[in-house]
């Protein structure tokens, strides 16, 4: 049976995995006693499993996650007040497929972004498309790209985004146009994106940010709140201590 020409049309093809499972197959004598339906299995197998990791590769890429975080690796036994069997809930990814909201509140060193960048790896595995932002940063951008004419462009590309993680949103009052912008990204994620919120500031004190976003956002949104002191300031303390030294003001600094 001539190989090479079956070989070079699969990939001509763009059917490369199936291709190299081909070439395996051909050069393994056990496969030989395989039925022509296993032979045929195999290679499409190979090949679904070569796009979904290449796909979930790009989601991943474009996320732009801040950390390689992954929900296994999450611990639950770290006294930081995390509500197991909520982020247990949420992992399932079902608030994203409902287009609902999550907000991550705590003190700094609570592992809020952590988590955010675990389930927004999670996202990526699940199939949806993540951003992640810090607000800042996604401020900055949104100014730099009023300026150069193209906003409508930016704000139509976080839209399309099923999950925005907007990290670190802080105690700053916004500028009319920040406002502005906030409300209408809020606004456009209504019943069709989701948005994972971390801050150290409290719902309630969210007094900079416009009434009409915050109703829109809460209305469909879980809060998760994490009210311990930092457990890696925990951490840092208790490390001092057992080397026999106070804790410096550098070794229990966190951060979120």
């Amino acid at each position: 049976m001539l190989i090479h020409p079956t070989v070079d049309r699969l990939r001509a093809l763009g059917l490369a995995a199936m291709a190299d499972t081909f070439v395996e197959l051909q050069n393994n004598p056990e496969a030989a006693e395989m039925p022509h339906a296993d032979w045929l299995g195999l290679l499409v197998d190979r090949e679904i499993t070569a796009r979904d990791n290449r796909r979930l590769t790009r989601r991943l890429s474009s996320a732009k996650l801040r950390q390689a975080a992954t929900i296994e690796n999450v611990d639950y036994r770290t006294a930081r007040g995390l509500d197991r069997s909520l982020f247990q809930n949420l992992v399932t990814c079902q608030w994203i497929r409902e287009a609902n909201h999550l907000v991550i509140v705590g003190p700094t060193g609570t592992g809020k972004s952590w988590l955010a960048c675990a389930l927004g790896n999670k996202a990526c595995r699940d199939g949806f498309s993540v951003l992640y932002k810090r607000a800042p940063r996604l401020f900055a951008d949104l100014a730099q790209a009023r300026g150069e004419g193209r906003l409508a462009r930016l704000i139509a590309a976080l839209e399309r985004v099923n999950l925005l993680i907007l990290d670190d949103w802080g105690p700053e009052p916004l500028t009319a146009d920040q406002r502005r912008d906030l409300l209408e990204i809020v606004d456009d994620r209504y019943d069709k994106g989701s948005l994972l919120i971390t801050s150290q500031v409290p719902v309630s004190q969210w007094h900079a940010m416009t009434l009409a976003a915050i109703d829109r956002l809460v209305h469909h949104a879980t809060i998760l709140e994490m009210n311990v002191d930092s457990y890696r300031r925990k951490a840092a303390v208790d490390k001092a201590r057992g080397a026999g030294r106070p804790p410096t003001r550098a070794t229990i600094k966190g951060s979120s």
